[in-house]
């Protein structure tokens, strides 16, 4: 079914060889003669105008091109995609400021007589022709991992020991990026009823499934609209959708019913490979259905009530490296309570958005519960209203912050995200909703741990509270997370990850809402991955803690909560099976406690204030230890917080 396999089998016949390359006849996109600037060392690196991973290592590439030109190195540009045109090619060129030659290969000929799989996938020629590297470039970008930077720089290392008359320690690595589609030159005929078509079968699947983010202007990288462009991304669409990377999905479908979850069916998935491996006709454009209709910018039928920036100016997004998450303060100037019904994020620059959050810091001395959540963004998931009648109350004089986590995708880019919301009329508000967090910063990753389990729970519930959505966070060790209601008489699983997934930050929202009146405690099982296998991890030698970055970790859930508008006072509930202290736990409280307090007592004086704190743990944690509201932690506190832990 992948004929890349077949192609990339016979690449590795030709590996020692001198291969006809036929650099006379090559002209590059702009119409000049590529033999021409040829040198005794050729990187050939095949490249694809639309692929992420071309777009990250473009700059990496012209660097690596002007660092050794002087050493006799050429670096060649070659786009065997059927799906990308010359223009698309120039478009590419001009946007990452490449100064190589670009060749596109129309017939696939390069890409067959070396073997090429994917882009980007480089290999570097001596003077006669022969391959003495092959595979990636650097180590520091897969498809879904982005890590903070390479370990290995493979190309970079087998050009220094080639121009220095040495050979390559690691002649060979395996590529990582999209993969090639390679098209027969004689397509076969379609007219045969039984033939799987693109218009008649495919396109259906894709309107459904797929088009709500890969069309022009959404966040998906590439379009799959239209037959030339589905063509050239055959064999890549079906790898990503065997290996369970798209459609973005991640709950075990076994637990829980939720809003909106992104499933494909067996069914479509073998529609898909049966057209694939049929060659791909294009079908009777009769039977092709009509595009289904977006809301472009703001998901609900109708427009705000008010906007607001998270700035006055862009934010500028570099093209490469790591970027902190930064924060952004907005005065609404509201001088009354509001009534919030419903709250979307729009990225002005999606491309480079991993994901954002507004929240609410209401004024000192309010009477607020939760974290004053408001809205976030996550690529590919849709904002929907609360249920009539239900809305959350901003205090007066509240602050809103906005937290953006950026990633480089290969090109400069400016970002200006606003938030958009929609207010209830007070009188019509049956339910206030809060958002609640579950955490625990009590923990300690070691290093090279496959497997590290951390335990979370949440047990204050009002007692007519009801349970509308949650969402697991954790950062790039992030293995798995369960959340299991424990109720009196039985515990039984609401939601499983078992394969969590940093990039997408998914709110799995209850089809049906779940009444908390007879629910003991919400448990969660959080696993982390701090081992070498862990392709994100960024240091397996590191012990990790807490803390604010995505190389540091967090165990956290948050939870939206309904409550009658005339709620009675949150109590904590008590489990049945609660057992008394003995002295090995109460050893054990007392070491977590001088732990928390080693790691965020600055100055020594045994109290824990705000400043001192992580900013993601002033947010989401700090109120659930500080009792009295005083903004201070201390040790009884902490130590009351840890037993409760316990």
């Amino acid at each position: 079914m992948f004929s890349w396999i077949v192609v990339a089998l016979s690449g590795m016949r030709a590996w020692g060889e001198s291969i006809d390359m036929g650099w006379e006849a090559l002209q590059d996109v702009e119409g000049r003669q590529v033999a021409a600037a040829i040198g005794p060392w050729k990187v050939v690196c095949f490249l694809g105008a639309e692929c992420p991973l071309a777009q990250l290592y473009a700059p990496r590439l012209q660097r690596l091109n002007e660092d050794f030109a002087r050493r006799g190195v050429q670096v060649i540009g070659v786009n065997s995609n059927p799906q990308d045109s010359v223009e698309e090619i120039r478009r590419y060129a001009t946007e990452h400021k490449l100064s190589f030659p670009l060749v596109k290969d129309g017939r696939q000929t390069l890409a067959r007589r070396l073997g090429a799989t994917r882009t980007p996938e480089v290999f570097v020629l001596d003077a006669s022709n022969r391959v003495r590297y092959r595979g990636r470039i650097d180590d520091q970008y897969e498809p879904g991992i982005s890590r903070p930077g390479p370990t290995q720089n493979h190309l970079r290392s087998a050009l220094a020991s080639l121009v220095e008359g040495r050979d390559v320690a690691v002649a060979f690595t395996e590529p990582a990026g999209c993969l090639i589609t390679f098209v027969d030159e004689a397509p076969p005929a379609v007219e045969a009823t039984s033939a799987v078509t693109f218009t008649r079968n495919v396109a259906p699947i894709l309107n459904q499934h797929c088009v709500e983010c890969h069309r022009p202007g959404a966040i998906g990288p590439f379009s799959l609209t239209d037959y030339d462009e589905v063509m050239g991304w055959g064999e890549m669409m079906l790898e990503v959708i065997e290996l369970r990377r798209m459609p973005p999905w991640h709950a075990d479908p076994r637990y829980g019913k939720f809003i909106g979850a992104r499933t494909m069916p067996e069914e479509d998935r073998a529609t898909l490979a049966a057209w694939v491996a049929q060659g791909m006709p294009q079908g009777d454009p009769q039977d092709l259905p009509p595009q289904p209709e977006w809301a472009e910018g703001w998901h609900l039928t109708t427009t705000p009530d008010m906007e607001f920036p998270m700035r006055d100016r862009p934010f500028a997004v570099a093209a490469e490296g790591t970027i902190d998450y930064q924060y952004f303060v907005v005065d609404p100037q509201w001088d009354e309570d509001r009534w919030i019904r419903a709250a979307q994020v729009v990225p002005g620059e999606a491309s480079v958005v991993h994901h954002a959050i507004a929240f609410v810091r209401p004024p000192d001395g309010s009477q607020s519960e939760g974290i004053g959540w408001l809205g976030g963004y996550v690529p590919g998931q849709r904002t929907t209203a609360l249920p009539a009648g239900h809305a959350r109350r901003i205090p007066a004089r509240s602050k809103i912050v906005f937290q953006m986590h950026y990633t480089p995708n290969g090109r400069a880019a400016q970002d200006l995200t606003r938030l958009g919301v929609w207010f209830a009329d007070p009188e019509e508000v049956t339910h206030e909703v809060t958002t609640r967090v579950a955490l625990n910063h009590h923990f300690e990753i070691p290093p090279g741990a496959a497997r590290h389990t951390v335990h979370v729970r949440l047990d204050e519930f009002a007692q007519d509270g009801r349970l509308l959505g949650a969402m697991p966070h954790m950062h790039l060790r992030g293995k798995s997370f369960r959340l299991d209601v424990r109720r009196r008489e039985r515990t039984e699983t609401l939601l499983n990850v078992p394969e969590y997934d940093f990039n997408w930050q998914h709110w799995y929202q209850l089809q049906t809402p779940l009444p908390l009146e007879e629910v003991a405690t919400l448990e969660m099982e959080v696993v982390f991955d701090n081992s070498a296998q862990n392709p994100t991890n960024p240091d397996p030698d590191e012990y990790v803690t807490w803390g604010d970055q995505t190389w540091q970790e967090m165990a956290v859930a948050f939870f939206d909560i309904a409550q009658p508008r005339d709620k009675p006072q949150i109590a904590p509930t008590q489990p049945t099976d609660q057992a008394p202290v003995d002295e090995a736990q109460r050893r054990r409280i007392q070491a977590e406690t001088k732990k928390f307090l080693a790691r965020l007592d600055e100055d020594g004086d045994g109290v824990v204030v705000k400043e001192e704190a992580p900013e993601a743990f002033r947010r989401f944690g700090f109120g659930e230890i500080d009792h009295n509201g005083d903004g201070r932690l201390e040790y009884r506190e902490i130590e009351a917080e840890a037993a409760r832990r316990q």
